[in-house]
């Protein structure tokens, strides 16, 4: 028998609207700093290391609205879940081109597959997001390929 509702199934394909972000030098030297890089070009805030935009994603929320568990909450990408323990399960990275100081990156978030495994404990929903990193003439950055394990 499969966890996999209709309802989930028709979430997959949705998106969010595109956002826009800017590299600064600023903080890229403040996130080079914070994550321990060495690399002179990360330090210098002239070239940003690729998991910067994993930070630069990340809405500034007040603390009251974080999780008990001190994660933000998610997106709106989340579809509604039959299961409720949500972990992590990588990431996959296709580097277009490197991402420096002063670009202006568009990105585009998008669910687009959903499987099911059994596991030892029980059924497994694998969810596949997809954040595509681009310039504002479209010329591709980086694609992540995000998957998320609920159990």
């Amino acid at each position: 028998m499969t966890v996999i509702t209709e309802e989930l199934k028709n979430h997959v394909g949705a998106e969010l609207p595109p956002f826009e972000f800017e590299i600064s030098r600023g903080d890229l030297k403040k996130y080079a700093v914070a994550t321990g890089q060495r690399i002179e070009r990360y330090l210098d805030g002239d070239e940003a290391p690729l998991l910067y935009l994993f930070a630069a994603m990340m809405p500034v929320i007040p603390l009251d609205r974080l999780l008990p568990d001190g994660r933000q909450p998610d997106s709106g990408l989340m579809p509604p879940l039959p299961l409720n323990r949500i972990m992590a399960g990588g990431s996959e990275y296709q580097i277009h081109r490197k991402i420096y100081a002063g670009d202006t990156l568009v990105c585009r978030q998008k669910f687009v597959e959903v499987f099911e495994k059994t596991g030892a404990e029980g059924p497994l929903l694998f969810l596949v997001f997809e954040n595509r990193f681009e310039t504002r003439d479209g010329e591709p950055v980086v694609t992540e390929r995000l998957t998320r394990i609920a159990r």
